[in-house]
């Protein structure tokens, strides 16, 4: 190889480094109580934690120069946005946020390839990705509202709010998930319940061909109907069941009984057409 083609590929080489160099951007904004954070990326991770004030930080890691930041102030709201420049694709368009927002703000976040992430809040929350992956914990008192396409969904510790999950095939797992409303919706993807349904809420689990599995301690108090038009239904907790129905209870396919204290129970739903519905206790460690 001569030396004019060695300073070639070295050029080549320098000049493809610095178009896909990461650049790091970081921003500020100071906000009043019960501010809005809304985020748009589609390619790359969104993570929100609280702030010990009433400020607003993002830490934006760019893949490349393909792409840019855009932020705007409306208010007491908060816009970032992800501003793909011409020739950026899933790789060169990436951009990966660390965000810290006031712990009573509500946020909105979007991302086709995720993941996202929200903890340790108690505004309302909403995110919504196609295959990203969705974890949200620590949060109280807020609407969660999620949509996804096929990533998976996983809520930890969600307290005292309306829980809205909407996913046509990814995983959808709750665990101690409770307030005055918790509904998932999926069409083909399973869905799994660990906690004791609260006090008093609405819950409500439908899966079109996915399975329903729903872990309880034995101290639940709900009353709890299950039904599969095609699929098995088994519920291994004894059930005081009801006497007048609306469908009909068959062994196998359908159940509908109380647990535990019906005065202060809550109200559980659990529908598929042809998924398999289990209830189950949870066993001791």
């Amino acid at each position: 190889m001569s030396g004019r083609t060695i300073q070639l590929v070295a050029i080549g080489a320098m000049l493809a480094g610095s178009v896909f160099a990461e650049t790091h951007k970081d921003y500020h904004f100071n906000v009043g109580p019960k501010a809005g954070v809304s985020i748009a990326n589609p390619y790359g991770s969104i993570s929100v934690k609280p702030s010990a004030g009433n400020f607003v930080t993002v830490n934006a890691v760019l893949a490349s120069d393909k792409v840019e930041v855009d932020s705007n102030v409306v208010g007491n709201r908060v816009e970032i946005q992800s501003h793909l420049l011409p020739g950026a694709d899933a790789k060169s368009g990436r951009v990966d946020y660390e965000v810290l927002v006031p712990a009573d703000a509500s946020i909105t976040l979007h991302s086709s390839t995720g993941p996202l992430r929200a903890e340790k809040l108690h505004g309302d929350v909403t995110l919504e990705g196609a295959a990203a992956t969705v974890e949200i914990r620590d949060i109280s008192g807020g609407h969660v509202h999620v949509k996804t396409l096929n990533g998976p969904v996983t809520l930890t510790s969600v307290q005292d709010g309306h829980v809205e999950i909407d996913s046509l095939s990814g995983e959808v797992t709750l665990n101690g998930v409770t307030g005055p409303l918790v509904q998932v919706i999926s069409t083909s993807g399973s869905i799994n319940y660990v906690g004791d349904f609260g006090d008093r809420g609405e819950y409500r689990l439908t899966s079109h061909s996915g399975n329903i599995e729903a872990i309880v301690p034995e101290s639940t108090s709900a009353d709890v109907s299950a039904r599969s038009v095609r699929g098995e239904v088994h519920d291994d907790i004894p059930l005081q069941p009801k006497t007048h129905t609306w469908f009909v209870v068959k062994e196998g396919s359908a159940f509908w009984g109380t647990m535990g204290r019906a005065a202060v129970s809550s109200t559980v739903v659990l529908r598929s057409f042809s998924g398999k519905i289990h209830l189950r206790k949870r066993t001791a460690k």
